[in-house]
Order: C-alpha cells, then sequence, then structure tokens
C-alpha cells in the first residue's frame, strides 16, 4: 500500500470511530444501555433483535463497535507491513485496537453484570482514548502523505522543554476533566446546578449530593479552558514558524471554548429532553475532538523537541 491508501484508510477507521463514539453517547443519553437486556453478544436471544427503539439504538452500536474493531486490525495490519519506519503511527494503530477491545470488553460487562456509576465513567473514558488515538492515526497519515515527496529541512521555532511539558499536563488535566463529565452524566448529577454560569444562583454553593458532583465539574473545566487558552498563546506565540503547532494550539482553544458554551446548553436544556440529548451528543464528541487534538499535540511537541532547530521530512520517512 502506498501512503495515500494508508491515509484514507486512516480516515475510514476515524470515521468509523466517530460513530462508535457517537453511538455510545446516544446509548448513554437515551437510557438504552439495557435495551438488549442482560445478554450479550445476541439481543433478548435473538441475532436480529425486536424492533424496539431501545433494542435497536443498543444493537446499532454493538454493531458500529464491532466495524471499529475491524477496522482496526486492517490499520495495525497495514501500517506494520507499509509504515515499517513510522514508529509514530504504528503505535497509533496499535492503540486504536487495544482500546476498542478494551472498550467493548467494558461494554459487554456493563451488560451482563451492573456496574457502578465510576466504571461506567471510565468506560467513556477508554472509548476516548480509542477515538483519540484514530484522530492522532488520520492526522499523522496526512502528514505523512502530504510529505511525502518532500526532501528539504524546513525551519521551526525550538520546541522548549517547559512548553512540551505544559502541553502534556494540559492533555492529561483535560483527560481527568473528561472523566468528572462522565461521572456527572451516569449519576444524572448534570441538574444539581441550575443555570449558568452561576449554579443555583450562587457563586458557590452548597458543596452537598449531586451540586458538588456538578460544581466541581464546572471548576474543573473553567481551569481546562483557562489552561488550554494559555496553551494556545505560547503555540502561537513562540512557534510562529511552525504553522502545525499554532494551528493545533488555536483548533484546541476553539473547541475548549465550545465545549463551555456546549456545557451551558445542557443546562438549559434539561427540561426539554427532544433538545437536551442533541446538547449531549455536541458536548461529547467537543470533548472528545479536543482530547485528541491535545494528545496529538504533544506527540508533535515531544517530536519536535527531539531536534529543535529542523525537521527533515524525506519520501524515505515510509
Amino acid at each position: 500500500m502506498n501512503t495515500k491508501q494508508l491515509k484514507w484508510l486512516s480516515y475510514l477507521t476515524f470515521v468509523v470511530m466517530f460513530f462508535a463514539t457517537f453511538g455510545g453517547t446516544v446509548v448513554t443519553k437515551t437510557d438504552s444501555g439495557l435495551g438488549c437486556g442482560h445478554e450479550w453478544p445476541l439481543c433478548r436471544g435473538q441475532f436480529v433483535p425486536a424492533h424496539t427503539i431501545a433494542s435497536l439504538i443498543e444493537y446499532s452500536h454493538r454493531l458500529v463497535s464491532g466495524m471499529a474493531g475491524l477496522t482496526a486490525v486492517a490499520v495495525v495490519v497495514a501500517f506494520w507491513l507499509f509504515a515499517k519506519n513510522r514508529r509514530d503511527l504504528r503505535t497509533y494503530s496499535v492503540l486504536t485496537l487495544i482500546f476498542v477491545l478494551v472498550q467493548a470488553l467494558m461494554g459487554a460487562m456493563a451488560v451482563i453484570y451492573d456496574q457502578s456509576s465510576a466504571v461506567l465513567a471510565f468506560h467513556f473514558g477508554f472509548s476516548l482514548i480509542a477515538f483519540a488515538s484514530s484522530l492522532m492515526l488520520a492526522l499523522g497519515a496526512r502528514k505523512m502523505d502530504k510529505d511525502r515527496n518532500l526532501a528539504v529541512k524546513k525551519e521551526h521555532a525550538p520546541v522548549s522543554f517547559a512548553f512540551r511539558n505544559f502541553v502534556w499536563m494540559v492533555t492529561i488535566y483535560s483527560y481527568i476533566v473528561v472523566y468528572v463529565g462522565a461521572y456527572v452524566s451516569h449519576t444524572s448529577s448534570a441538574g444539581g446546578c441550575s443555570g449558568w454560569p452561576l449554579c443555583n444562583g450562587k457563586l458557590i454553593p452548597e458543596l452537598t449530593g449531586s451540586v458538588a458532583v456538578a460544581f466541581i465539574h464546572r471548576l474543573a473545566a473553567l481551569l481546562l479552558f483557562i489552561a488550554v487558552v494559555v496553551m494556545a498563546y505560547f503555540a502561537y506565540k513562540l512557534h510562529r514558524g511552525s504553522r502545525e503547532l499554532a494551528g493545533l494550539g488555536i483548533a484546541a482553544a476553539i473547541l475548549c471554548l465550545m465545549q463551555v458554551f456546549s456545557g451551558a446548553g445542557i443546562v438549559y436544556t434539561l427540561s426539554k429532553p427532544e433538545v437536551y440529548i442533541f446538547a449531549a451528543l455536541l458536548h461529547n464528541l467537543l470533548i472528545s475532538s479536543l482530547f485528541g487534538v491535545l494528545c496529538y499535540l504533544s506527540v508533535r511537541v515531544w517530536q519536535l523537541g527531539k531536534e529543535p532547530v529542523e525537521e527533515l521530512r524525506t519520501a524515505s520517512n515510509v
């Protein structure tokens, strides 16, 4: 396979992972997790389930997750055979496969056995890593195909040790915020804080029960937004010679801002179920995209930091 074919295979994997993540959110927000009862892989004893809304949602998610597993296997084989000199892309493909399998196993366990809210939140966290890995693979394969005919040294601003570590800390912290958000969802604590940006009309509400869970998530999300904006500023200010780093930083800041407003949308649509589900889906897809961009940026600052003056781009990379 050539670089263009590898690129399109990575795109296909990302699209399938997108719908798998989207489907998982639909299952959660419509309470369809037991649409097939406590059975897996069959649905109420049948290969093709009865046509109830809950069973169709749950079973459709299972099918898409199965497709995600197949495409993940395909990219692992393809990149390990035809991209032998790109250890980064091969690693992304393996991570995609591993976490697709982990989240599928956790999904099956959640169906067969009752799980706590904390464990269910980890299920979303692992699916998020699978999604982010597929996004990194798609971005990396796109860059590989774009640069395949270039054999010149391209100057870029040096990536400092401090900036690299800051990007890594922001990325790790973003995963913690995602987990807290998933916990809010699985404990039905979204309604703990009415109104936005104040919580129940107060800057600091009484921290008990669902109010505490919702408020902690809001505070964590605020700190994440500040950190991402600061990171984006330095990505642009210190690395104007690298359109890639500046672009990734700006993309992260925009996604984080949209994430904040989508969170506010969830609060204001709680009483309107037909609108709330769309706000919740948008919220989850935005945080998934933000985490993916941050993960890719973390890898790129590490790669560029190893060669602080110049980056060699040649067709021999593949």
